[in-house]
């Protein structure tokens, strides 16, 4: 009998305490529901070391219109930042609670290097995005790079190279196209346009390409090498294209200097 009342007594202090459980629970619940713990702030930061240029507030705002959901306890961070990350010009975000009615949004800003392919960006990164190009900086001039779905880290990468190059003739990269059989076609600010065959990734089993085929990077020293000696010999002729594809040299095709046509001369 007495066990049997020490039973009931620990059954009845168990319920006791659960219905206390339940009713803090219950105030609890009641008290971070209250209106004054709704979130009424999103603040906008750039991450450490940057600034913002693309994305506003009011950007955010409007993107986020009615989409968060819940208060500074229930909000689900997770969610806010998915939605968020899909606001054209954000590359990544990152959010945390600031007491007692605030998110604070941290952004990483895409960096816009170069058109891609018919109505996508592409950022330094090598990674595609979508945003209006109208919102770029007046003065901003960037190139257009084109490729097959997901070549973008090639492509920047081949961009990148072929620059340098050309950099010491005072010319840059105007259009840079990577063919879906992975060739490389090449505009430059002078409007020269190159053919620059294959690219070393094309077949892996030859890292050149095709058999016998002249190194990647060999075919534009070459053709670099003999620019300031070519111009020379050309004077005011201009070169309208240049085929770097031949094992022993490179051909090339002059504007026209009148009407007639020029055909194509193999240094």
């Amino acid at each position: 009998m007495f066990a049997d009342a020490r039973l009931t007594n620990l059954i009845a202090n168990l319920l006791a305490l659960l219905a206390v459980l339940a009713m803090v629970a219950g105030v609890l619940s009641w008290i971070i529901r209250r209106p004054y713990f709704a979130i009424q702030q999103i603040q906008l930061a750039p991450v450490a070391g940057s600034t913002l240029q693309y994305v506003s507030p009011s950007s955010l705002q409007t993107a986020l219109a009615g989409q968060v959901q819940g208060n500074f306890f229930l909000v689900d961070l997770d969610e806010v930042r998915q939605r968020i990350e899909n606001v054209p010009w954000v590359r990544h975000a990152a959010i945390r609670r600031v007491w007692p009615s605030t998110l604070l949004v941290r952004i990483e800003e895409q960096q816009p290097l170069a058109l891609w392919n018919e109505n996508q960006m592409i950022n330094t990164w090598g990674e595609a995005f979508t945003a209006n190009p109208g919102e770029l900086p007046d003065g901003l001039h960037l190139p257009q790079l084109n490729g097959p779905a997901s070549s973008e880290r090639l492509v920047v990468q081949r961009y990148a190279e072929i620059a340098r190059w050309f950099a010491p003739l005072g010319l840059s990269v105007r259009e840079a196209t990577l063919t879906p059989r992975y060739a490389w076609e090449v505009s430059l600010s002078d409007g020269v346009h190159l053919a620059l065959g294959r690219d070393p990734a094309a077949d892996a089993t030859d890292p050149h390409g095709r058999p016998g085929a002249l190194p990647f990077a060999a075919r534009i020293e070459r053709f670099v090498q003999a620019w300031p000696a070519l111009s020379q010999r050309l004077g005011s002729r201009m070169i309208a294209s240049a085929d770097l594809r031949y094992p022993n040299g490179f051909a090339i095709t002059l504007a026209p200097e009148t009407n007639a046509t020029h055909r194509p001369s193999k240094p």
